[in-house]
């Protein structure tokens, strides 16, 4: 896929999302299906984010120097090469231990998420655009997928999101379930 597929395609599970959330209250955004698990609202709130302040800074990064930006792992782990081999990540639950780091909070409101999902697609549309100049062996490094330069930062953005996809039907059938 190319970046102005995943643009495209962000703009439409961005439109889902937001058309989602208008079904909900701020009370069902906020509530947990259990203690060890994330609220719909904090799933928004992870996605924003995790856009916002993780990929998009690091296809700035990737960007504004030159050679590896990170010193390890400097290639891609197979993992990383698996999901942009399949264009997504595979359709299975990922969790995370609980962190103060990693853990998203609660939202504040249903404007609070609209205005976040709002801003992450309106960068994206603004660094589109730009990615046709950005040097590939500019890297920084994924957590678990390695060496990414800014385009696979900005391919991933979409897969993210079409990923969790799942966990909001998921969390959804869990808030229809408990009425």
């Amino acid at each position: 896929m190319n970046t102005m597929e995943a643009l495209k395609r962000l703009e439409d599970h961005v439109v889902y999302y937001l058309h989602e959330l208008e079904g909900f209250s701020i009370e069902q955004l906020q509530r947990k299906p259990s203690e060890d698990e994330w609220s719909l609202g904090q799933m928004y709130q992870h996605l924003i984010n995790s856009a916002l302040h993780m990929h998009l800074r690091n296809i700035e990064q990737c960007m504004t120097q030159s050679g590896d930006a990170s010193a390890s792992p400097a290639e891609q782990t197979k993992d990383g090469a698996a999901i942009f081999e399949q264009g997504g990540f595979p359709p299975i639950r990922i969790q995370v231990p609980a962190s103060p780091q990693y853990t998203p909070g609660q939202p504040e409101s249903k404007e609070q998420l609209i205005l976040g999902l709002n801003s992450v697609v309106q960068r994206m549309k603004e660094i589109e655009p730009t990615l046709e100049k950005a040097p590939s062996n500019s890297t920084v490094s994924h957590p678990r997928f390695g060496a990414l330069h800014a385009k696979e930062w900005y391919l991933l953005i979409e897969m993210h999101y079409r990923h969790h996809l799942l966990q909001l039907t998921r969390l959804k059938n869990a808030l229809e379930s408990s009425v």
